[in-house]
């Protein structure tokens, strides 16, 4: 599913001549650097590092590791990554089982006031707390977010930043890839990603890998609107592949109380909306919970004109006026 040489092929391909000092005019039309300049750059003879981009030098010491990682300016998932592949030679990771504990279910329920997931390498959800199963709208167990992020094209308004989601989850599975390079369920994922989206082909060309621990994620909600959460990815210790994902809102913020008014849904109100595109006006299922929490809205003032027009309209997504947003 990956492999060393195709890395360092496409790293070279990205290296700007004169960053490395190497003087350039119109004539030359190779991308990025020869191999005969990575090589020299590298310490390395033409014909070892020819070789490797080949597939036909094995075990690369870490040294020349090093020193290509320098030369190719990779960063530090790219340069872990890079180890990897050079060491799928030797021994090959087996993938973890991703059996959830009955413990750690317990600890996800504990999570009350924020979206909790427990995935995998694969990015499959293996178990969610309840909020997770509003904020998605359908039961957790079951879904793989690489799957609903590019294969499922009515639930894509979910993602309120879809492109930059997409570039995560190629990344996490190129990653994935290295670690795994044997394990078929992953390796039978990419390939139905491949044939079903023309943009996974595309960015998984680029051989692109991303290891995100943190940062924001946007969702826009049918029926409470933009949610701009931060996510967390805490990796369980146990060597298990899995992680534990939280999505929380910042204290006092209109993602806060979007999450407040998602856990005020029952689960039906929050699948069937999932189902409509957002803008469509609230389902009539929906319409009583608005009309009996619109004086309450209405009470806090100045914030509420602010946000007003958005109250009529977007199908209450905006109701509150809340903002708020995984490989995977």
């Amino acid at each position: 599913m990956d492999d060393l040489a195709g890395f360092l092929r496409t790293r070279r391909s990205r290296v700007d001549p004169a960053v490395v000092g190497i003087p350039t005019d119109r004539r030359r039309r190779v991308e990025g650097l020869r191999r005969e300049e990575i090589a020299l750059l590298s310490g390395v003879s033409v014909d070892y590092y020819v070789r490797l981009e080949q597939g036909r030098a094995t075990q690369p010491s870490e040294q020349v590791l090093d020193a290509l990682a320098r030369v190719l300016g990779l960063d530090e998932t790219e340069r872990g990554h890079l180890h990897r592949l050079a060491r799928q030679r030797r021994r090959r990771a087996k993938a973890p089982s991703g059996r959830v504990r009955p413990e750690l279910a317990r600890v996800l329920d504990l999570i009350t006031d924020a979206p909790a997931l427990i995935m995998d390498d694969r990015l499959d959800v293996l178990a969610g707390n309840r909020l997770a199963g509003l904020l998605f709208g359908r039961p957790i167990p079951g879904l793989n977010t690489a799957r609903h992020i590019f294969l499922d094209e009515a639930e894509r308004g979910l993602y309120a930043d879809w492109e930059n989601c997409t570039l995560d989850v190629v990344g996490h599975l190129r990653l994935a890839a290295g670690r795994y390079p044997e394990d078929p369920r992953l390796a039978s994922l990419i390939g139905e990603l491949a044939m079903g989206s023309e943009r996974f082909r595309r960015l998984w060309a680029r051989a692109d890998v991303r290891a995100r621990t943190h940062g924001r994620k946007a969702y826009r909600h049918p029926v409470v609107g933009l949610l701009e959460l931060h996510q967390e990815n805490f990796a369980l210790p146990d060597a298990s592949g899995l992680e534990l994902l939280v999505l929380s809102a910042a204290p006092d913020s209109p993602a806060e109380d979007g999450l407040r008014l998602l856990a005020g849904l029952d689960a039906d109100t929050a699948v069937d909306p999932r189902r409509k595109a957002v803008g469509e006006g609230p389902p009539e299922a929906v319409r009583p919970w608005v009309e009996a929490v619109r004086p309450w809205v209405e009470a806090v003032g100045p914030w509420v004109e602010a946000v007003g027009p958005d109250v009529e309209g977007a199908g209450g997504a905006a109701m509150m006026g809340v903002a708020g947003q995984h490989p995977g």
